[in-house]
């Protein structure tokens, strides 16, 4: 497919003429070229993925997934979040989250017609992180002027992630992987609420209000050590006795404070 000139008028191709693999998105039936990413943008891709792609909210998340809004639109986000389904194809409608690396050569023309497209079609946000200059994060939205957000500062998207995500650890791996793990323990938490709630359930059953709060007391510890091994905080004999000492409603504080600062609460 050769790229036709861009103008006003209808372009000749729909989406449905686009395979898999193809290097091409399509604006109002007009091929747009997706040239290769170098190895910056390819690898930023990733990590934004794995961050978004861990919160405890998200279901679903892609790379370079195409979306059809309409049958002459094809649009692919670097990293997309929700709408991603298991199926072949091409995705009908948008992603509610969509992120775009932007780096030196992007042609700024069709990255502007690109973030209309997705938001006119139903996107509720396109971050756009800059690779190129000081790190910061555009966020475009279909109702609110453009905002810039800069290193040490933190984005929402309310509805769709549950945490704020660092401007940082969209670029920066191990600032990622620091909010990944926080995802991933956080995501966790439920279960931690079902396995006390059974052994309360169990111990109403066999009468022994002592046996109930000794299972959710040994529930708090176990998950306890488990997210300081997460996050390397060291269990020390003074920290092991705190725990063995400490009533339930004190270790599910000091699970939550864990949790939220992967220290251990002085």
């Amino acid at each position: 497919m050769g790229e036709a000139k861009r103008g006003s008028e209808q372009g000749p191709f729909r989406a449905a003429q686009l395979s898999d693999g193809d290097r091409y998105e399509l604006a109002a039936g007009h091929p747009v070229y997706c040239a290769p990413s170098g190895a910056q943008h390819g690898g930023a891709n990733a990590v934004g993925a794995l961050v978004l792609g861990t919160d405890p909210k998200v279901t679903e998340v892609g790379i370079d997934v195409g979306y059809s809004s309409a049958a002459d639109e094809l649009r692919a986000p670097d990293v997309s979040v929700g709408n991603v389904p298991d199926e072949p194809g091409w995705v009908e409608g948008v992603p509610p989250l969509a992120l775009e690396y932007a780096d030196r050569g992007t042609d700024e023309r069709e990255l502007a017609d690109k973030i209309r497209s997705l938001l006119a079609a139903g996107t509720r946000w396109v971050w756009v992180v800059r690779l190129s200059g000081a790190r910061r994060v555009e966020v475009h939205t279909s109702d609110e002027p453009t905002r810039i957000a800069r290193e040490g500062e933190s984005l929402e998207a309310a509805g769709v992630l549950a945490n704020a995500v660092p401007v940082v650890a969209l670029y920066d791996r191990e600032a990622a992987l620091d909010a990944s793990v926080r995802n991933l323990v956080e995501r966790k938490v439920p279960a931690l609420e079902r396995v006390i709630i059974r052994s309360r359930e169990e111990g109403r059953e066999e009468g022994r209000e002592e046996g109930r709060e000794e299972g959710a007391a040994r529930a708090l510890r176990e998950s306890i050590a488990t997210v300081c091994t997460t996050f390397g905080v060291a269990l020390t004999e003074a920290r092991d006795a705190q725990l063995e000492r400490s009533s339930t409603p004190e270790l599910r504080a000091l699970f939550e404070a864990l949790v939220r600062g992967r220290a251990w609460p002085e």
